[in-house]
């Protein structure tokens, strides 16, 4: 698991929610629309989304899709239960993501813009000089 923190786009984290949910199956005009997302209401897998205004579009497989806008906060967890992310809006259309990742979600996060590259290997350094650390100190004592 891979601890997530980090500033990032509300669309940004739009991209990550419908990559790692529906991407195969959104409605092209869903895709290109800001306000469009996708919630889910099962346990593992829960998807919502708080907004001040918010009006349900469509049910597509397990997916409901919501018309959202001044968006505050969305909740996103994976069917697996490896992942469980919180985004909170800082101003407007800017927030926060914090939360546990799995490795495979890594992947989804930096393709949708959450976290970057860079983010990911100063991740892979940190974690690579904690274990040189915890073998020097099984190695001293």
């Amino acid at each position: 698991m891979v601890t997530i923190d980090a500033t990032c786009s509300l669309e940004s984290f739009r991209k990550f929610v419908i990559l790692s949910t529906c991407n195969s199956f959104i409605p092209e005009s869903y895709m290109g629309d800001y306000e469009v997302f996708p919630e889910r209401e099962t346990s593992p897998g829960l998807i919502y989304v708080e907004a001040a205004d918010k009006v349900t579009l469509k049910k597509i497989r397990d997916m409901i899709f919501v018309n959202a806008k001044e968006v505050l906060g969305i909740i996103y967890s994976s069917k697996s239960g490896n992942t469980n992310l919180k985004w909170r809006q800082i101003r407007r259309n800017a927030g926060k993501v914090v939360g546990e990742a799995s490795t495979n979600t890594l992947v989804n996060l930096t393709e949708s813009g959450v976290i970057t590259q860079e983010w990911v290997q100063n991740y892979l350094r940190k974690k690579a000089e904690e274990k040189k650390e915890v073998k020097t100190d099984e190695l001293t004592n």
